[in-house]
């Protein structure tokens, strides 16, 4: 295993980001967005580096980035507009270095706001959401092989939501029972969940 940290170079300027590499018996490539930068999240996130934990577990490269603003990472926020862009940067820059790996796009709240937009144009194997925020931030479109998690007293976005969202594009949907929108005291759980259900 490696890890490292880089600072890519995005349309704002320096992406702060970190990646976890499996190394030789790598089999993707997970890109993984945090949640809302004026609300505390970063790449550190405890529910960002669960998620990132499950995928690297069944060999993904896992790449956390920092929005811009946010870390290390130059600019300031964008409303979600520069941070699409700022995933296609690092995006762009990993499929360099790792062209010929599914990729899986991932994100939690305002990260997968980000990430469903993000993957209208990288057209990823699998999307994985996690707390979609769709009541608060634009979302894109859900390809089918989308994987929806979310928490079932989620107190941000209701489940309901959730659920009238993921049917309009028929896609799965995991509740994690008794989770609240951070899924306190339920990480393990929410991994599991990422094990058995996600990529493949």
């Amino acid at each position: 295993m490696s890890r490292f940290k880089l600072r890519i170079d995005g349309p704002s300027g320096k992406i702060e980001t970190v990646i976890t590499d499996p190394g030789p018996t790598r089999r993707g490539l997970a890109l993984i967005a945090h949640p809302h930068p004026l609300h505390g999240g970063t790449l550190d996130n405890k529910v960002v580096t669960t998620i990132a934990s499950a995928l690297y577990e069944q060999g993904y490269v896992a790449v956390r980035p920092n929005f811009r603003g946010v870390g290390l990472s130059e600019g300031e926020y964008d409303h979600g507009e520069g941070e699409v862009a700022d995933m296609l940067a690092v995006l762009s820059f990993v499929r360099e270095r790792y062209p010929d790996l599914p990729l899986v796009l991932a994100g939690f709240s305002f990260g997968a706001a980000v990430q469903s937009r993000v993957s209208e144009i990288a057209r990823p194997k699998q999307l994985l959401l996690v707390g979609p925020a769709v009541n608060l931030f634009k979302m894109g479109t859900a390809p089918p092989h989308t994987l929806v998690i979310h928490g079932e007293h989620d107190e941000l976005v209701p489940i309901d939501k959730v659920r009238a969202w993921s049917a309009q594009y028929g896609v799965t949907l995991a509740v994690v029972r008794d989770a609240d929108h951070f899924f306190h005291k339920k990480l393990s759980q929410l991994k599991q969940h990422i094990l058995e259900l996600c990529p493949c």
